[in-house]
């Protein structure tokens, strides 16, 4: 009988997955030069650095809270814990909505309405391919515990 891997399953690392898209679309505004709106780049830029910097700190509170109760980050490594505090009070993907931030923040900073375009189905697919597998895993690892914690706190917001 074969034994389950102790993992999501996720089969890519989600970060290369928004980077990816954000370099296809900085790479298409080199082909279609396209601006936002005619806003003052001063507010794009400072717009873009506040999403990147509340990015940074969100994934950083996640990371640092994952290496304090001992568990992995990465989907592809088997979870001992269930993060419920710090960031996860709020989100139960913090770090994926930090990444949305991270990628937001970016795109906008750059003007770069192509990158920032592509931004929902960088999202559909973080969805689909990363967050349903890990919430399946989770359930199944943690049952009741887990339903709990996803009955309590909202997926992204």
């Amino acid at each position: 009988m074969a034994v389950e891997p102790d993992n999501a399953g996720v089969r890519f690392p989600p970060p290369f997955v928004y980077l990816g898209a954000l370099l296809l679309g900085l790479v298409a505004e080199r082909f279609v030069t396209l601006r936002f709106f005619g806003i003052d780049w001063r507010l794009l830029v400072a717009t873009g650095a506040l999403l990147f910097v509340a990015g940074a700190a969100m994934m950083l509170a996640a990371a640092g809270l994952f290496r304090r109760l001992g568990t992995n980050a990465p989907p592809s490594r088997p979870t001992t814990h269930i993060a419920t505090t710090g960031p996860y009070r709020w989100t139960r993907n913090p770090m994926y909505l930090a990444m949305a931030f991270i990628y937001a923040g970016l795109a906008i900073g750059f003007d770069a309405p192509i990158a920032f375009a592509l931004l929902p189905l960088v999202l559909i697919t973080i969805q689909t391919q990363a967050i349903a597998r890990e919430e399946r895993y989770l359930e199944a690892k943690f049952g009741e515990e887990y339903r709990r914690y996803k009955a309590r706190v909202r997926r992204w917001f």
